[in-house]
């Protein structure tokens, strides 16, 4: 009977599938265990501030500078396709920053998510409305003002938690400078 092999004992092999299941979930949740980020330990202050610096600070100043080259480029008269885009621009940087959601702070959550939504209707309501719809931009415009107040509330929830203001801080335009330099 040489050349015929043999047939593994089914109990044998099932038993060899099952250790070989546990196994790779064992190893599947201590890879994902060893995956946690620092914002998932320590004192409530330390997980914010970890959250904070690994990317939700830089989150909140994406937005809100977005807010305001929203406001720059309809305050110096650009053209309405120069304000689509930075509408756009807002709308997308507040979609980006619900990426990050949630921080581990569930109250920190609830603020940026509820300002980020806003954000995000500020930045539509502008990019229909540039185009000469004087009710959406009002809307927007008012919608803005909401973004920047729910975002400072947000930093001063961060600040009562952390006994410190955290970095927000991105690139922005320097001084007063126009986003796309002017122009009607």
């Amino acid at each position: 009977m040489a050349g015929r092999r043999r047939r593994p004992d089914r109990t044998t092999n099932g038993v060899h599938r099952t250790v070989r299941a546990a196994s790779a979930a064992l190893v599947l949740a201590l890879g994902v265990g060893g995956c946690a980020g620092a914002e998932q330990s320590g004192s409530p202050a330390h997980r914010v501030s970890t959250w904070i610096d690994g990317g939700g600070g830089s989150g909140i100043g994406n937005v809100e500078v977005a807010t305001r080259n929203v406001d720059l480029a309809i305050a110096t008269h650009n053209k309405p396709s120069a304000v689509r885009l930075v509408c756009s621009l807002l709308s997308n940087e507040a979609q980006t920053s619900i990426g990050n959601l949630p921080s581990p702070d569930d109250q920190l959550t609830a603020k940026l998510n509820l300002a980020y939504e806003v954000a995000t209707a500020a930045g539509d309501d502008c990019y229909r409305g540039a185009a000469g719809s004087p009710q959406l931009m009002a809307r927007s415009a008012t919608e803005r003002a909401r973004t920047l107040t729910l975002l400072g509330a947000a930093v001063d929830y961060v600040r009562s938690v952390t006994g410190h203001t955290p970095t927000t801080e991105t690139t922005a335009p320097q001084g007063n400078s126009d986003p796309f330099g002017g122009g009607s």
